[in-house]
């Protein structure tokens, strides 16, 4: 038993993770119908640059994160500017194509300025807490309950404030949020901020109990558009339940099962929903 629910405190780690990076993907194909794949080397961005602002810049660990989601939102906002708004009326492969090839550019950087070499980020979160028999790192719960913060001051901010209304509007009915005047511009920028914010913060937090490299970004992508697809395409509730779903299934897969097949079992998980709700789980019906 005390091992099960210490698989399923790393389960609820990974799928904080998954969780952070999935609302970030839905927000921007939501509202936008972008598939991001340049989503994963933001992911990455963000560990490098909080990584630097650490070891370079002296930052404390905290303060680097938010210097790092500031930066990453800046980046991600300058791809929706020089890139996909130039795009919006073109066909769909060009879009698909563009993030590749941002992908793939900011690979490249990294690769230019810190090297290939794998790193470790430390954090001053070292400790561990005991819960009962089980003893759970200070880190891993730092994860699981800034997550859950973020996911609720994320939902008060799209249910509460003008802008969140609009992101909502314009993922809801895109003509119908033009002819309101809501500025699709000005929502596109938001929304692509938010999402590398979260994919920074994501990867700053999960980079202590993992390693930094530039190809970090390319597991964790490939999960969170598989927790989109089980969720939805552009729903939250739908990201976060998908996200969790694939973090315990992954961990209590690996410890019962194989850790070499604990990878495989996202895939397994994605063909059972698919072929039950073929729109996700959380996909409104269309009639």
């Amino acid at each position: 038993m005390e091992l099960f629910i210490q698989q399923l405190i790393n389960g609820l780690t990974l799928g904080s993770v998954y969780i952070l990076v999935g609302i970030g993907l839905t927000l921007v194909f939501g509202i936008l119908h972008i598939p991001n794949f340049a989503h994963g080397a933001l992911y990455m961005l963000g560990g490098y640059v909080t990584f630097m602002a650490m070891t370079s810049l002296g930052l404390h660990y905290v303060i680097a994160i938010i210097f790092s989601m500031i930066v990453v939102a800046l980046v991600a906002v300058l791809m929706e500017r020089s890139v996909f708004h130039h795009l919006r009326n073109a066909p769909p492969i060009h879009d698909k194509s563009a993030a590749i090839g941002l992908m793939l550019f900011l690979e490249a950087f990294v690769l230019l300025v810190w090297g290939s070499e794998y790193r470790n980020m430390n954090t001053p979160y070292t400790g561990s807490m005991s819960l009962g028999s089980i003893s759970v790192s200070t880190q891993r719960i730092l994860i699981i309950v800034v997550s859950i913060a973020v996911v609720l001051i994320l939902y008060w901010f799209l249910k509460k404030t003008m802008i969140g209304a609009s992101i909502i509007a314009m993922a809801q009915n895109r003509e119908g949020a033009y002819l309101v005047g809501i500025n699709s511009s000005k929502v596109a920028m938001m929304t692509f901020a938010i999402s590398g914010a979260l994919a920074a913060l994501a990867a700053s937090l999960s980079t202590p109990i993992n390693l930094l490299f530039p190809a970090m970004g390319h597991l964790v992508i490939m999960k969170a558009f598989i927790i989109v697809i089980i969720g939805g395409m552009g729903s939250i509730p739908g990201a976060i339940f998908g996200g969790f779903l694939l973090g315990i299934t992954e961990s209590l897969g690996a410890t019962y099962i194989s850790s070499d097949y604990k990878d495989v079992l996202a895939f397994v998980i994605l063909a059972i929903i698919m072929t039950w709700k073929p729109r996700g789980l959380f996909a409104k019906e269309v009639h």
